[in-house]
């Protein structure tokens, strides 16, 4: 195994188990975080499950392609195929679901901020539930289309997909970050004039950290999946060759890193999670000195 396969694997080793570890507490303190409402619950909910799913099927598979890869030279035997096909199902189907659903909860952010009076009525916890259900079975029919579609029409579709969710995500981000300044002006004017209650004042505030949070989570996803995107979009256009397929390699690892970062947004947002996910790590402290 040359040096960059060797960096390459020991990087996902790495990741596999911090995807799979922070996410694991992530998802148990969301739980346990009665401050979050339903709605954004949910989807934080829905999106640590994609990143450990990342943690525990796409990056330990990818890890098997990589020690193969290595040794074989050419991906030429049935074996190699095997485990191509593998990874590529699990990886494809995450990724899908993640940039689907950061969507989502960009525009469900929004919605909060813009539609403040009527967001209880627009955006119920049924039709949340409903969308991201959705998302998993769209994620789940496009990620199985490489078995039965050719390899340069699937570039296509999610090359098509992954623009328009980039293209959505911005957006809506961009838009928050409107919502957030014509926000920040509200409460001063209305501190200014002290006609407003605390809780009121209270309640626009928790919103727009939220909203933010879901700002920084489109910014981080954007410098992970960016650079795989154009190397694929370079391998339709002139093919894949040896230097394509390494360089191919790198921007899948920062792409798949994407699921390790997630939970440290969460805990340094969001300050209730950040306690709880403190407490949990204490208590398993507490729990190994005692053994």
């Amino acid at each position: 195994m040359d040096f960059s396969y060797l960096t390459l694997s020991l990087s996902n080793a790495f990741l596999s188990y911090t995807a799979t570890m922070l996410n694991i507490v992530t998802i148990h303190a969301i739980r346990k975080t009665s401050s979050l409402s339903k709605n954004l619950k949910a989807l934080l909910l829905s999106q640590a499950f994609s990143d450990l799913g990342v943690g525990l099927l796409a990056q330990p598979m990818y890890l098997a392609r990589l020690i193969m890869e290595s040794k074989l030279n050419s991906g030429t035997n049935s074996s190699y195929n095997a485990i191509y096909i593998a990874y590529l199902i699990p990886t494809n189907l995450f990724t899908l679901a993640t940039l689907f659903l950061i969507v989502i909860l960009c525009a469900e952010r929004f919605a909060s901020l813009h539609f403040y009076l009527s967001y209880h009525e627009l955006v119920t916890h049924k039709r949340v539930v409903a969308v991201v259900v959705s998302i998993w079975f769209l994620s789940g029919l496009l990620s199985s289309m490489r078995l039965w579609i050719p390899k340069s029409t699937t570039y296509v579709v999610y090359g098509v997909a992954g623009s328009s969710c980039i293209i959505a995500a911005i957006f809506f981000s961009v838009r928050i970050y409107l919502s957030v300044r014509r926000h920040v002006n509200q409460i001063q004017v209305l501190q200014l004039q002290q006609v407003s209650q605390n809780g009121e004042m209270t309640n626009i505030k928790r919103m727009r950290k939220f909203a933010i949070m879901a700002v920084y989570v489109c910014l981080v996803l954007l410098v992970c999946y960016l650079p795989n995107g154009f190397t694929l979009f370079v391998t339709a256009l002139s093919g894949s060759n040896t230097g394509i397929n390494h360089v191919h390699h790198y921007t899948l690892t920062l792409e798949l890193l994407h699921s390790s970062l997630n939970p440290l947004i969460y805990c340094w947002k969001m300050k209730h999670v950040r306690h709880t996910v403190i407490g949990i790590l204490r208590n398993a402290l507490k729990l190994s000195k005692h053994h």
